[in-house]
């Protein structure tokens, strides 16, 4: 049994909660938009961390981070990338790859909508944690914590930061 903690789109912002919400996790997945190496380095602190970079991070991240990660979880196939869309609604090129790839569970950042959406037709679950940095049009700040349990995913956790306003 492995318990995740999820954010994306940081862009620059660690949050000290961060470390509150992410207590007991055995992993933290970041899927992009990182913006900072600090806000990596910082949450590496707290558990080992997944990470995949985006679109706005620069060189030093890209280095460190990956475009997509592909791995497997306790029984749990996982793809993350940054920009992914959503069933339905995947960007060029996604569907095809999942359809390779055929993972369990799809974890995607870019959009700052919290989205969880099952895809009936790939048989897969689409986890955006929305954004948790205060970058963007999103109205609430966001963070996700589940659990993965052999094949099992559950205790899907949706955590509201604040309104999205400066001043931390």
């Amino acid at each position: 049994m492995k318990k995740i903690g999820l954010l994306s789109d940081t862009h620059s912002c660690f949050d000290d909660r961060f470390a509150e919400y992410f207590a007991g996790c055995d992993e933290i997945w970041h899927a992009g938009d990182i913006g900072d190496i600090d806000v990596l380095m910082r949450l590496r602190d707290i558990a080992p961390v997944r990470a995949v970079c985006g679109n706005i991070d620069g060189a030093v991240l890209r280095r460190e981070c990956p475009e997509v990660d592909c791995f497997t979880i306790e029984g749990v196939k996982v793809w993350m990338t940054h920009i992914c869309g959503y069933p339905g609604k995947y960007s060029p090129g996604v569907r095809k790859i999942l359809m390779e790839e055929k993972p369990q569970l799809v974890i995607a950042g870019h959009s700052h909508i919290l989205r969880v959406m099952y895809d009936q037709g790939l048989s897969l679950l689409l986890i955006n944690p929305g954004a948790a940095g205060f970058q963007g049009w999103q109205k609430v700040r966001t963070l996700v914590r589940f659990v993965i349990d052999g094949s099992e995913i559950r205790d899907l956790e949706v955590i509201e930061l604040a309104p999205r306003m400066r001043g931390m």
